[in-house]
């Protein structure tokens, strides 16, 4: 018997190894994790400046959520924003925040770096990375509306020629 197999059973799980794979993220989940990270940040006293960078990423997640569709759901960017509210975003802020606040905040840990300074920059990368995917899901969006102006025009005619003459109601 390994250590999972005993930690399972301590607390619970199935004896065999063999567990039923879990559901992908839902929005719900994905919703569910970032209010989980906003707790952290909440109980772990972050400074304002850690608070304010993950709250800009939430929120462009939040945004991103209902466009992801729009890129389709197995795409390589619907991934890395359900991973970013899901493991990335938790995983950065609770290292961190498990860190005594002095210590991180003053000592050097990485060159000349602080552990709030690595964070931010860790969070800064995340935000960038969110922004280009609402972008590219906002574009996917206005694609879609500029192939069906095409489509309308090729059906109709322009707007700016008076579209087609309708006669209606006439006989």
């Amino acid at each position: 018997m390994g250590l999972r197999d005993w930690w399972r059973r301590r607390r619970g799980g199935p004896d065999d190894a063999v567990t039923s794979s879990p559901h992908p993220p839902t929005e719900q989940d994905v919703l569910a994790s970032l209010n989980r990270v906003n707790a952290m940040l909440t109980e772990g006293n972050a400074p304002p400046v850690v608070t304010a960078r993950v709250v800009r990423i939430a929120r462009t997640i939040a945004d991103t959520l209902p466009r992801i569709r729009n890129l389709g759901l197995g795409s390589q960017e619907g991934y890395s924003v359900v991973a970013t509210a899901t493991t990335y975003l938790p995983e950065a802020v609770g290292a961190y925040l498990r860190l005594p606040r002095d210590w991180a905040d003053t000592r050097p840990i990485d060159g000349y770096k602080t552990s709030l300074m690595v964070l931010v920059e860790q969070l800064e990368l995340l935000a960038a990375t969110m922004d280009k995917i609402l972008d590219a899901a906002n574009r996917a969006d206005a694609q879609a509306l500029i192939a069906h102006g095409m489509f309308l025009d090729a059906k109709f005619g322009s707007a700016s020629d008076g579209g087609p003459d309708l006669q209606l109601g006439t006989p």
